[in-house]
């Protein structure tokens, strides 16, 4: 039973270093082709945390400790089952729900402050960078007031049509201003 063990310990180890390495070319060739499978207890860092660790528990159990083969595969399992579960919980779980988009809705933009890159005529177009989600963004900017606004100042999305943002000077009022 010792090698079973020292089995599944190698395994394990070797199964985690190649699906770190792997596991973008292997998803990306199978195209979705194993979606059904894809139960959080079946992610392949958990499933090879499991066997990783119930192979190592069961090893020492086995060879340091006075237990028998029934207790030292009791032994094994609860470690493994445990290791699983605390990856689960404390790695994947957090690691699937970190994701950030960088994809925006032009609608989601108004209200938004931005930076003129490019100067805004009164009646014309210009450009300005602006914040959205985890990104920067450039977008097309006219005068909402059809004033001329300069580079380097900071404005505000009043509207979104066409395609192009308008904008507004941002003014930032604080207390003592009135």
């Amino acid at each position: 039973m010792l090698q079973v063990f020292i089995g599944c310990l190698i395994f394990g180890a070797l199964f985690a270093i190649v699906s770190v390495l792997l596991g973008d070319v292997l998803s990306t060739a199978l195209d979705g082709a194993l979606d059904f499978l894809s139960a959080d207890y079946l992610n392949p860092t958990v499933l090879a945390t499991f066997v990783t660790v119930f192979g190592g528990a069961g090893a020492m159990a086995m060879l340091y400790g006075s237990a028998g083969l029934l207790l030292a595969l009791l032994i094994a399992v609860a470690a493994g089952l445990l290791a699983a579960f605390f990856i689960h919980r404390f790695y994947v779980t957090p690691m699937l729900n970190s994701e950030n988009s960088t994809g925006y809705s032009m609608k989601g933009l108004t209200g938004k402050v931005g930076e003129v890159l490019v100067p805004i005529p009164g009646n014309g177009y210009g450009e300005i960078l602006v914040r959205t989600g985890a990104s920067l963004s450039n977008q097309i900017a006219g005068s909402f007031e059809q004033t001329a606004i300069q580079a380097g100042e900071r404005v505000v999305i009043v509207e979104v049509k066409d395609g192009a943002v308008y904008v507004s000077r941002f003014e930032n009022m604080t207390k003592g201003d009135s």
